[in-house]
């Protein structure tokens, strides 16, 4: 007889501007990037727009025939430059933890490059489940149809069109380059100021996932 016990809820979590604040680390990377190849990158503006995959930055710097290239560069240099200058954003241990306490499990599906995603979060001391990374927008859906998150939590519209392709409720936190009012027109279900507000919002709806 086949069990009516339903599985756990599982919620996704982007990376970049919702779990950590990886702006410094970038920052910090490209300043170095433009410095080693002599190509100048306006970090500052770089910054601004995390999000996409990092050959989408690096083509508006370099010709498009070095972008892949520079962008083994890139990650060669960034654990040493930008893993400890990263901080965790406010609120996202505790975003974790709630999951938890609420018996489920929490993923985290990124376009950052997976072996960099795994350093952040262990120097953080953040411990998901799993960690996928090398996805952008639409391609996250398929992370998380095969962990079969209900939720997924991002901070761009990007995020906001993975979640929707995926089935997943897509809550968004306008904490990135995305302001509240951008990540409701994209579709996002619920649009949060911060993580902080994620532990509430998810003791609130549970009984919706039961």
């Amino acid at each position: 007889m086949a069990s009516s016990t339903p599985p756990p809820l599982t919620v996704g979590f982007d990376l970049d501007m919702t779990l950590i604040d990886s702006r410094p680390g970038i920052h910090a990377c490209y300043t170095a990037l433009a410095e080693r190849t002599g190509t100048y990158i306006d970090a500052d503006l770089a910054v601004t727009r995390l999000g996409p995959p990092l050959a989408e930055e690096l083509v508006n710097w370099f010709p498009a025939e070095q972008v892949a290239a520079m962008s083994d560069l890139y990650r060669e240099m960034y654990p040493a430059i930008a893993i400890s200058a990263t901080p965790a954003m406010t609120g996202a241990r505790e975003a974790i933890a709630a999951v938890r306490a609420a018996g489920g499990r929490a993923i985290v599906v990124t376009a950052k490059y997976e072996p960099n995603a795994k350093l952040h979060l262990e120097h953080l001391g953040i411990d998901p489940d799993a960690v996928i990374g090398d996805l952008w927008a639409e391609q996250k859906a398929e992370a998380l149809r095969e962990h079969a998150a209900a939720v997924y939590v991002g901070d761009h519209v990007g995020d906001v069109r993975g979640a929707r392709l995926a089935g997943a409720l897509s809550v968004a936190v306008a904490t990135g380059p995305c302001d509240a009012d951008e990540l409701r027109e994209h579709g996002a279900d619920v649009v949060l100021a911060d993580l902080t507000e994620f532990p509430t919002w998810l003791s609130d709806y549970r009984p919706a996932f039961a």
